[in-house]
C-alpha cells in the first residue's frame, strides 16, 4: 500500500470504494486512494479528460477559456497581494489559461503532464514543460512565486513534488495551492459522494491540518487559509451534476451553454505558503 504523504505510515483504516478503488484514512487524518500495481495515473490526462470524454472530468475545457480567464483575474489578484511579480512557475497548467492571464504581472511558464494540454500551450507561444526539471530552474528560475490550482491532489507524490517546487523557489517566495478540503461539513455530511471524492484521478484528501503540516516538511510555511468563491464555467457545474441523476438528460443538453456561475460550498480551500 502507497505510504501516507504526510506521516509515511503504510497502515490506514479503510473507508469505501468509489469507482473500483478503495479509499482509507491514515491517522493524521490524511485519506487517500490506494492504486492498483501497474496503474498510472498519467493515463487519465488524454484529450477526452478535458472534453467530455470522463464523468469526474470537464464537459469542455477549451470552450469555457473566458469563464476561466475571469476566474483565473481573482486568482492573479489573490496572489498579487503577496508578491506583485517576478518569476512564476505554474504546475498543472493544462490550457495555459492562468498563465495567458498572470504573464500580465509575472514572467510565466509551465508544466503540464497532459500531452494535448501542454501541446496547445506551446502553440500559443506560452513556455511549458513536462516535468518541473533543473533546465526549467536555470532557465526560468529561481521562482519568486508558484501556483498549483486544483493539482496537488492528482499527484502520484504530493511530497516529492513539493520538495522539487521548494528547491527551485527563491527563500520568501509565495506558493499558492487550491485542493478540496477533507475536513470540511460538505465532505464529511457527503463521504463517498462528496463531488470531489473521484478516484483515481483524485489520489490524497488533505483538509487544513495535513495540507499544512505538509507543506511545512517540504520548506514552506502556511500565510494565508481563505475558502474562497469561485467562478465556475456553468458547463461544468451540469455536467458534474449528472454524476448524482437517475435522469441526466436535461442537464446534459445544458452543457454547451456558456458562462460562469459564482459558487461556494466551502468545501475546497486556497492556501498561500511562503517558501523559508
Amino acid at each position: 500500500m502507497t505510504a501516507c504523504a504526510v506521516c509515511d505510515r503504510t497502515s490506514a483504516k479503510p473507508l469505501w470504494t468509489v469507482n473500483g478503488f478503495d479509499v482509507v484514512a491514515c491517522g493524521c487524518g490524511l485519506a487517500r486512494t490506494v492504486l492498483p500495481p501497474g496503474f498510472d495515473p498519467a493515463s487519465i490526462y488524454s484529450e477526452e479528460y478535458f472534453q467530455g470524454g470522463h464523468t469526474d472530468g470537464y464537459a469542455d475545457y477549451q470552450g469555457s477559456a473566458d469563464a476561466l480567464h475571469a476566474e483565473f483575474r481573482s486568482v492573479v489578484a489573490a496572489l498579487a497581494r503577496f508578491v506583485p511579480g517576478g518569476s512564476l512557475v505554474e504546475l498543472g497548467c493544462a490550457y495555459g489559461y492562468f498563465l495567458d492571464v498572470a504573464c500580465e504581472r509575472f514572467d510565466v511558464c509551465g508544466v503540464e503532464i497532459s500531452d494535448p494540454a501542454r501541446d496547445a500551450c506551446q502553440a500559443r507561444g506560452l513556455d511549458v514543460v513536462r516535468t518541473l526539471t533543473p533546465d526549467l530552474t536555470e532557465r526560468r528560475g529561481p521562482f519568486d512565486a508558484a501556483v498549483m490550482l486544483d493539482v496537488l491532489e492528482h499527484m502520484p507524490d504530493p511530497a516529492g513534488t513539493l520538495g522539487e517546487l521548494a528547491a527551485s523557489m527563491r527563500p520568501g517566495g509565495k506558493l499558492l495551492i487550491t485542493t478540496g478540503d477533507w475536513g470540511s461539513v460538505m465532505a464529511r455530511m457527503l463521504g463517498k459522494r462528496w463531488r470531489l471524492m473521484t478516484p483515481p484521478q483524485h489520489l490524497w484528501f488533505f483538509n487544513r491540518e495535513t495540507l499544512t503540516q505538509l507543506l511545512e516538511q517540504q520548506g514552506f510555511r502556511v500565510i494565508d487559509f481563505t475558502h474562497p468563491w469561485k467562478r465556475v464555467p456553468f458547463n461544468l457545474v451540469t455536467y458534474q451534476l449528472t454524476r448524482y441523476l437517475k435522469h441526466p438528460g436535461l442537464l446534459r443538453r445544458l452543457n454547451s451553454l456558456p458562462g460562469a456561475v459564482p459558487l461556494n460550498l466551502f468545501d475546497a480551500m486556497r492556501v498561500v505558503a511562503e517558501r523559508w
